[in-house]
This record gives C-alpha cells, structure tokens and sequence, in this order.
C-alpha cells in the first residue's frame, strides 16, 4: 500500500510546487521544492532537474516540459482499498488543496484486491502528454507490421529454402575459422576529453527470415507494400545475401549462436559509441575528441599482435584503423549502411555526416538538427536512414537529399534514440519523457504510443517478422509490446534479435561474462554469428 501511496505523492509535490510559482509566492517554492525533492529524487531525478529551472510564472508558460504537465493529467493504478484509506484521510483532515490537485490532475485506476508493490506493475505510475483520450486516439489507427512483398526470403523459398544442417557442415566450418580469426581486441587510441553522455546501450535488431521449424515466424507474416521508393539491390549483392540465407544456423536452446567480442582498450573513457557492420568485417567507433575510427578485421588479423597496441601508428607510420575527421564535437552515434559501403555518424554539433568506407571520405554533411544528434540508423534496405536528437525531434533522411524528408514531432523531451520496422514503413522513437512511439513514415504520424518505463529509453529493437518491439530504459529494465497492441507483452539494457529467434517465451539461455567490458553494440550477422563490441573498463 506503501507503494501505491507514494505514486499519488509525487504529482501531488510537482503540482503544490507549480501552484505556489503561479500565484507569486517564490521563496515559499523555492524552500518547498528543495524541502521534499529529496523524497523523489531517485525515481524522477531528470523531471526535479527540469523543473529546478522554473523561477518565475514566466518560466512555467515558456517551459515546455512544465506547461505540459499543468496540463496533463496523471494515471495511477491503485487497489481498491488504498484508495478509500487515502479519500478518508482527505476529507478527515480537510485537506481542500490536496483534493483540489488530485480532482484536476489524477485519474485512478481502481482495481480490486490486495495492495501491490510498484514493480508488480509497469503501467502503475503514468504520465501521458495531451492526456489520455488522445493517446488513445492515436493509438486506434491502422498498422501493418509484416513483412514487405517479394523480399530475399521470399526469393530464397522460391530457389529451394533453405540448406538443411548435413549440407552446410563444411560452410559453418569456414564461419567458425573466420569466427577464431576475428576474436581480436581493437585499441581505441589515447582521447581526451570526458565520456559527456554515455546514452548508446545500442540494441541492434535484425531482419531476415526465422529459422524453419517450430520457431519460424517470417513465414507467417503478411506480406505489405512499401510506401517509400525502395532502392535497387545490386545482383552481386543479393547473391551474396541470399548465400548467407542458405548457410544461416537453425538456433534453438541446444544450438546457440558462436559469439564474436571485439575490445577496444586505452580509449581512457573516450569511446562514446561502437557500431559493427552486417557481416561482422568493420567495426566503427566513435569518440569525445569528435573522431570516429574504423577497424577492419581482416587487416586487423592479418597485422597479428604487433598491431595490437598500435593506434598511434608508431608501428612504421601505420595504423591499424582508417580516422575519419570532419565533427567538431564529440561523436555519439554510428550506423553502417546494410551492405558496408557507407558509414553514418552523429556529433553534437547537430550534424550527421556520411562516409564512404571505399573512398575512405566524407561523402556528405546533414545538416537540420538544432541541438546534438544522439542516435542515426540505417533503414533495413539501406538509402533511408532516421536520426534522433535533443531537439525533441526524430526525422527521415535520404542519402541524395541533404534536407530531411519528415520531421517527427511530438516527444516532451530528448529523443534518444531510433529505429526502422522490417518493412521500412515506420520508425520507432524512445525518448526521456519515458515513452516510445511508432511514426508512419509515408505521413509523418504518429501512430502508436507505447507507455510503461520510468526512465528514460536507451535502446530499441524490432523482431525479424516486425510483429515485436522490444524496449530498454536507464534503469536496465526490457520491455516488448506487440506493434498491433500497446499493452506490455513481457517486462524483465542490451538485446538483439537473432535471424531465428523464437519471441513465444522470454528467458536467459547462456551468461557470457566480458571481465572488465561493458557491451556498447550487439549485431546478429545474417548467418546468425553474434557480434559484439565494448570498451575495457578498469571501473567494472
């Protein structure tokens, strides 16, 4: 009951505090505020921070954030019980002030039974922006969440499948050769400068075609049209995607997925973000002195150990990684192109910059952002790509167009990060105001808002049949929703689907432990090989 209590508590705190602003009395607020903010620093610390700013009944029009919750109203799951116990007190004691608060702000979910503790529900505390009945508005429009028409998958069917196990022995036993070659450390080079804003827990998702079986999924998903004008794949490239197709591992509880972990090491907290390419080749890293550094692994294995510890290229003038320079301020995001030709970056000098990984060079400056640019992602099919920044706005790009095509318009606070449905129709937002929503690229809509964290969100991912979404928060907590739904499917920062993966049940299968390296990226090759990278830490 305690718990439920305390929820009630907090917009109690924030609206008494806003009150006092409004009607003048400044230094009565100011020691209120810094009085009980104490209470509920450790579950709504960034909210408290925002709202220290506001000094004066100016401050709560102008403040955006602050004007949205004079007009938001707040749902609290409460038992049936707490809720008597707590209107008895009310009006016992005559509390007017207090029962003129929760009346315009509070709207109670009472449901019957016993008290629960906070984290028995998700949804127990929830703050919507423009209230509820429009989130529920927009949440009643039509989606489409399959797969597109005539994709590789369906071309494989069409060539004969997929390889059974007997016939790809001797393939998995090259990947497992090149598995061994791969398992290198990439040094990161001496940065300077503080790690600002380690925002990029990447969750990277795959699209592709689910193992057959009990599992497979991408067969049962409908088959749409796309909205965008896709690009042309080459045939050299499709022939090897659709190679890669055939030779994919059938992973299930009994066959995991071989693991490749690469290091960066003496990066002395510079690496901000790390990207790695589709088929595990190049792996990218971007850094606070606005460099973004580039590794591929097969001159890495090549160079052997001499080029181990060699980043500043004291090993006969070279270094064992391409530099790209061109942000002034540090890098935050990476993102390769589906076939490894091109690299996209994001800096907080509002920029997103595209590389060419042939050329070796900066091919083209985006500018449109206000603010720093957290996250950039390639759509699944290449050409499109979306960024996400701290303009509170999310938009699509194109990469023969230096204007962004949308604007997505519509989170309370720092759009954090972002990413593309399999089928290239919509784009997924999470944000610090603790909500994720999904956006219809063709009209630039929103479509779908997905509520249930209490921090801000850090990473998203699709499932390959773009039926799930799967979403973590600061507080190292996954959430997944169907996209035809928003309620919360399971509840359990880092995760990525696998080409093969099986969503009817969520458990941890195998714990791989990386000693002193925190997980900055994981990839599913199409083969279902696992990539991941991370930078040693001497603080884990």
């Amino acid at each position: 009951m305690q718990h439920e209590l305390l929820c009630v508590l907090y917009p109690v705190f924030i609206h008494c505090f806003m009150d006092l602003i409004a009607k003048g009395h400044l230094q009565e607020a100011r020691a209120f505020f810094n009085t009980f903010r104490e209470d509920h620093e450790m579950m709504h610390s960034r909210d408290l921070t925002k709202l220290e700013g506001v000094l004066s009944p100016s401050h709560l029009e102008e403040m955006e954030f602050a004007h949205t919750l004079r007009q938001s109203k707040v749902n609290i799951k409460i038992c049936q019980y707490s809720y008597d116990l707590l209107m008895q007190y009310l009006h016992k004691t005559q509390s007017i002030t207090m029962l003129g608060i929760i009346n315009e702000h509070i709207d109670f979910q009472v449901s019957p039974g016993q008290p629960s503790s906070i984290s028995d529900d998700a949804e127990a505390f929830s703050l919507v922006g423009s209230g509820q009945d429009a989130a529920n508005l927009i949440n009643q429009k039509e989606i489409h969440w399959g797969l597109l028409e005539d994709c590789l998958e369906d071309r494989l069917d069409k060539a004969g499948g997929l390889l059974s196990d007997s016939e790809k022995t001797e393939g998995e036993g090259k990947e497992g050769e090149i598995d061994e070659n791969k398992k290198k450390s990439a040094d990161g080079g001496k940065q300077g400068g503080p790690l600002k804003k380690l925002k990029k827990d990447k969750v990277v998702g795959g699209a592709g075609k689910a193992a057959r079986g009990e599992g497979d999924k991408s067969t049962a998903a409908p088959r749409v049209k796309p909205e965008l004008t896709l690009p042309t794949i080459s045939t050299d490239v499709e022939h090897s995607i659709l190679e890669d197709l055939r030779n994919r591992v059938q992973l299930n509880t009994s066959t995991l997925p071989s693991v490749s972990f690469y290091t960066f090491i003496n990066t002395h907290n510079g690496l901000n973000c790390s990207s790695i390419s589709h088929d595990g080749s190049l792996v990218a890293g971007g850094f606070s002195d606005s460099s973004l550094k580039v590794w591929d692994m097969a001159k890495l294995g090549r160079m052997g150990s001499s080029g181990e510890n060699d980043s500043d290229g004291s090993n006969g003038g070279k270094r064992c990684y391409t530099l790209y320079r061109g942000h002034s301020g540090p890098v935050y995001s990476a993102s390769f192109s589906p076939f490894g030709d091109f690299l996209l970056s994001s800096s907080s000098d509002s920029t997103i910059r595209l590389w060419s990984t042939k050329l070796n060079a900066n091919v083209v400056c985006y500018k449109g952002h206000n603010y720093p640019v957290w996250d950039v992602q390639f759509s699944p099919l290449g050409h499109y790509f979306a960024s996400a920044s701290h303009d509170r706005t999310a938009r699509i790009w194109s990469m023969d167009r230096i204007q962004p095509l949308r604007i997505l318009a519509g989170h309370l606070s720092d759009v954090d990060c972002v990413e593309w449905h399999m089928n290239c129709n919509y784009v997924a937002t999470g944000s610090s105001d603790k909500t994720v929503r999904l956006w219809d690229v063709q009209s630039g809509e929103c479509i779908r808002i997905f509520i249930g964290h209490r921090s801000m969100i850090l990473s998203l991912a699709m499932s390959p049949d773009g039926r799930y979404m799967a979403s973590g928060d600061e507080d190292g907590s996954i959430m997944m929703f169907p996209m035809l739904d928003v309620s919360l499917l399971f509840s359990a920062i880092l995760l990525a689907f696998s080409k093969s993966g099986n969503t009817n049940r969520l458990r941890s299968l195998k714990t791989l432990p990386t000693k002193s390296t925190p997980v900055y990226a994981l990839r599913f090759s199409r083969r279902n090989l696992l990539f991941a990278a991370g930078a040693l830490s001497t603080n884990v």
